[in-house]
């Protein structure tokens, strides 16, 4: 298993645990030492994911099919651009899984490679694997159902997802490493969040490797203050749905403009539901995430809402917490 972000790498484990048949033979956290432990044990499927340091996992995997041509390779990762899905496979891997989805399909995803057959995540439907084809590859394309004319292109879709924090911590380190990534592979962010934890962030972002200042240049990240911009669109305690689709219709346009790529998307953080929360509002924030749901369906964007518990006498009411889970594709609690 090679996978950088710890969180997911325990995550992806307790999955695996599920299976007997299953044993996880080593654990690694960068590409070289992906490449290294390939060559010396010989596994039989390798779970890889591609914004790794040191070497990324399209790299990574081109060296492995080279020294462990026997390995089968399962990519598990949250880059959803046609042209990354296209170079993943291209390596000669069998296997394409959304992070997002792992949850749900990692153990199908593991058997349909384990049969010798093609995976991609269920969100890539009526995908062409026209680039693998010229690598060579010749099994079926599965993803737990049939796809359709191969010759159409990919259909991305928006994600929208939520994450439970029981302390600043925990928030924190879940956002610097879901923007962070946005910004390596070359995608713009927008965060809007407080300004403590906006200035937070801007420190970890710097050390995670990345040249900040030259992103905020560029226009690729964006730091809004989460009650500010939640002024612009809420009347009355609720959000008016014009004026929110039209500010954030236009902020993703102009971040979009910014990032490189054919394909690039957009990847916003809020915490503005949070505050509306917290300030005894739960109805307002489950009215933006209604919003932000839409927003999901009509926009490339990949959309997490953080609310830190921890900051709440009492917590959240049960009611609340469902209502809120029932507006997202994918819940984190940490």
């Amino acid at each position: 298993m090679v996978e950088d972000f710890e969180p997911f790498r325990r995550s992806v484990a307790s999955i695996l645990q599920k299976r007997t048949e299953l044993q996880i033979i080593c654990e690694v956290a960068d590409g070289m030492d992906a490449v290294q432990k390939a060559e010396e044990l010989r596994p039989d499927l390798i779970l890889l994911d591609i914004g790794l340091p040191k070497l990324n996992g399209i790299e990574a995997a081109r060296r492995i099919r080279q020294l462990a041509p026997l390995s089968k390779i399962l990519f598990v990762s949250q880059e959803s651009s046609a042209d990354v899905v296209d170079e993943a496979f291209a390596t000669g891997a069998s296997g394409y899984l959304i992070k997002t989805d792992a949850g749900r399909d990692l153990l199908t995803a593991v058997d349909a490679v384990l049969r010798g057959e093609r995976f991609v995540s269920k969100r890539f439907a009526n995908y062409s694997l026209a680039r693998a084809s010229n690598a060579g590859a010749s099994e079926d394309l599965r993803s737990n159902g049939d796809f359709g004319p191969r010759q159409q292109k990919l259909q991305i879709v928006g994600r929208h997802e939520v994450g439970f924090y029981s302390d600043d911590q925990g928030l924190l380190d879940h956002v610097t490493q879901f923007i962070g990534a946005a910004l390596k592979a070359g995608n713009a962010a927008v965060v809007i969040a407080t300004h403590s934890h906006r200035e937070v962030l801007l420190s970890r972002l710097q050390t995670y490797g990345l040249n900040i200042e030259e992103a905020i240049e560029q226009g690729r990240y964006v730091s809004l203050d989460a009650a500010a911009v939640f002024s612009t669109f809420m009347v009355n305690g609720m959000p008016d749905p014009v004026r929110f689709l039209r500010h954030f219709d236009g902020l993703i346009t102009n971040a979009a403009k910014a990032a490189k790529g054919e394909h690039s998307r957009v990847t916003i953080f809020g915490e503005g539901v949070h505050l509306l929360w917290a300030q005894g509002n739960p109805e307002g924030a489950i009215q933006v995430e209604k919003l932000a749901d839409q927003l999901a369906k009509t926009h490339t964007v990949d959309i997490l809402c953080g609310y830190c518990l921890g900051d709440v006498q009492g917590g959240m009411d049960r009611q609340v917490y469902q209502r809120i889970c029932a507006e997202h594709s994918v819940v984190y609690s940490r």
